[in-house]
This record gives structure tokens, sequence and C-alpha cells, in this order.
């Protein structure tokens, strides 16, 4: 079984450390949708990271459809997500506040990075902008009075530190660390463990 794409995408970097949660083995192979783009294609068509193929050669992309894939699979025990409705339901509230997060900073960095500063569209950049902030500020309200998770965190949580160190690397004049305090305290913690430092944003 293979993962591709690089850890410096959020999406990729959730999907690592979800699968060794779940307990599934992988090779982790690093194209980058830019650089290795005609690799990727070869595995991909869509060029769409993470992809994962399946040990039958089967291919799947998106990180949350992957991750429900193996979620469903394994035992009770070792899921990622409450299976308690109302656990259920708040874990969800959460982990939507992070990937909204994450979806609107992969945008102003795509914004900054691919289109030529003239043609930036200031309106949208400042939507885009005000729609992150707000997600993280709600995100910040949660985890500030969320129980601390213990060694094994759920997918809300490591979805918030996953979200949140892509954040703090590449927009950190945007979601200043000193506003939002839980989400820093919480990703510095997680980020310290064998678990996350096997997956490295690089």
């Amino acid at each position: 079984m293979k993962l591709i794409g690089m850890l410096d995408s959020p999406y990729v970097r959730r999907v690592a450390i979800s699968l060794d949660l779940l307990g599934v083995s992988f090779e982790h192979e690093p194209l980058s949708v830019f650089s290795t783009f005609e690799a990727f294609s070869r595995i991909n068509p869509v060029v769409k990271a993470p992809t994962l193929v399946l040990d039958d050669g089967s291919v799947l992309m998106d990180s949350t459809l992957i991750i429900d894939y193996f979620e469903t699979l394994s035992a009770p025990a070792s899921k990622l997500l409450p299976q308690q409705p109302q656990a259920l339901a708040t874990a969800l509230g959460t982990l939507g506040l992070a990937l909204a997060a994450c979806e609107k900073s992969v945008q102003l960095v795509y914004e900054r990075k691919l289109r030529p500063a003239e043609k930036l569209h200031l309106p949208w950049v400042e939507r885009v902008t005000q729609q992150l902030r707000a997600a993280c500020v709600e995100l910040d309200r949660q985890w500030a009075v969320r129980p601390a998770q213990g060694v094994r965190p759920d997918q809300a949580a490591l979805t918030t530190a996953v979200a949140w160190s892509f954040m703090q690397s590449m927009l950190p004049e945007v979601v200043k660390a000193a506003d939002f305090p839980a989400i820093e305290a919480h990703t510095a913690r997680l980020e310290q463990t064998e678990l996350f430092s096997r997956y490295p944003f690089a």
C-alpha cells in the first residue's frame, strides 16, 4: 500500500498519522503535485494529494475519504472517532472547523504562490482570510474547554494540530499564535510526540 504526496500538505500528513494510529502499514512516496506532476499523473491522472494505492491496485483520493475507508474497517477500540451520537457530533463539529481552517489556509497559500501579485483579487483574499480567522476563533474556544487528549489523539485532535502547524509554517502573520493560545498549546504537545515526529511537516 502506498501513500502518495508530500508531507508539507496537511492533507497528506493527516492521512499518514491517521493510518499509523489505525495500525495500517503503508509506504510513503513523496511525490509533488507541482515538481513531479508527470510522475504523479502516472499513478493518479487527477494528480490529487493525498492519493492512496491499495494492495489490489485500487486508487483512493481525498484525505477524508481515505480515512473514512480505514475507519470503517477498524475495530471499535481502534477508531479515531467516537461511536456514540452525541460524542460523534461534538468531534465532527471540531473536525469540521479544523478542515475549514485548513482549506482556507491552502486557498490563501495558493493565491500568494501561484497567482501573480497584480492579478490578486483582494476582496476574495479578504473574504477567505475572514473565514480562516473565524474558524480559528471558534476552534480555539473549543480547545480551551475540551478535556486534554490522552496519548492517542482522536481525529479531531490530530487534524487540528496538523492544520495549525501548516498555518503557522505558511501564514504565521495571518493567524498569529498569540491570538489562539489553546490551539497553539494543543498542537505543541502533539508535535512533541513520537507519532508526529515520524511524519514531520516537510
